[in-house]
């Protein structure tokens, strides 16, 4: 089964740019998470950190939508409440404190990569050429940016971010594979999640970190931005993104995640040399380029069909496609 659609190359449709644009906001909003962490943050407290930025603005979005889970979806939203928050947050922050912003950002940029493979199992979604390629210059271009002779490599460090990296991977193909339930809209999904992932989150939290024994202004300002802009808004519209976008699109945007962590690093004094510059080009380039349908050269031959043997791409639930046999009249 080939759930890949075939389309024309030219440019984004109008509707599929601005829902680029308005999921490129979430992994935007990510990129600060590095700088916010490090700059006001109480050190030595991921858990803490991931709690506050998801249970508070989950507990938000159930209030106003004042909706529930029901059926099978109880335990699809555990699962990706799971993945997504209460996995993926402290692991997020664990590298944020452990290693400089872009280099714990630049392992996010495997993500595509992951979700590439995650879909050909999951969704049996074969990547085209065109976007593998794409995704492994994006890749590049980020290392360029943000590995260099100075990188401080702590191996926790390391292990957190690329486990962060794979858990929001899996909730990412999953999330595509499921969809949403019927008159479900993305703040609610994000609700959902977000309640569940910071439920995970408590008693871990209390048993293993505690409450910071300080949290001053800036703090309280940094968690005030990670719950908003970095966790309810963001994933409301990631959510909403996934849904609509084929998911070798979606995946590439993650890439502005480290490329916003390395711009504010040099707002914060860092500076950028030629060879960061071009990778930092590439970067956006692939990221750019994966969302366009891929030229003829890319795309992948298939057998011919018998005379008046046609097959029709039908769009199932949960975003993948089937193909039906259509007999010519």
């Amino acid at each position: 089964m080939n759930s890949t659609t075939q389309q024309p190359p030219g440019p984004l449709r109008t509707s599929q740019a601005a829902t680029v644009a308005v999921t490129a906001l979430a992994p935007i909003s990510w990129g600060t998470t590095y700088a916010v962490t490090t700059q006001l943050l109480p050190p030595g407290h991921p858990l803490f950190a991931g709690l506050m930025r998801a249970l508070p603005a989950g507990l938000i979005a159930l209030a106003i939508t004042r909706v529930l889970p029901r059926g099978d979806w109880w335990w699809k939203a555990a699962i990706l409440g799971a993945l997504n928050i209460g996995a993926f947050f402290p692991l997020l922050f664990l590298a944020a404190e452990r290693l400089p912003g872009g280099v714990a950002a630049t392992l996010g940029a495997a993500q595509p990569l992951m979700v590439a493979g995650l879909a050909v199992a999951v969704l049996r979604d074969r990547p085209t050429a065109w976007r593998l390629t794409w995704g492994v210059i994006g890749l590049a271009g980020v290392g360029l940016v943000v590995l260099g002779p100075g990188a401080r490599l702590d191996a926790v460090g390391v292990l957190a971010g690329l486990g962060g990296t794979a858990t929001m991977a899996v909730g990412v193909v999953l999330t595509k594979r499921w969809g949403r339930p019927a008159g479900v809209g993305p703040l609610t999904l994000a609700g959902w999640q977000l309640t569940i992932g910071g439920l995970l989150l408590l008693p871990l939290t209390l048993a293993v970190e505690g409450v910071p024994q300080q949290i001053d202004a800036g703090a309280v300002g940094g968690y005030l931005w990670l719950g908003s802009m970095g966790g309810l808004i963001a994933y409301m519209v990631w959510f909403r993104g996934i849904g609509r976008l084929p998911v070798g699109a979606s995946a590439p945007l993650v890439l502005l995640s480290p490329l916003v962590a390395t711009v504010v690093g040099t707002m914060l004094g860092e500076s950028l040399n030629l060879l960061q510059v071009l990778g930092f080009v590439l970067a956006l380039a692939a990221m750019l380029a994966a969302q366009l349908n891929s030229p003829k050269l890319f795309r992948r031959s298939t057998p011919a069909r018998p005379a008046g043997d046609h097959m029709r791409e039908v769009q199932m639930q949960g975003g993948h496609t089937t193909r039906e046999h259509l007999t010519a009249e």
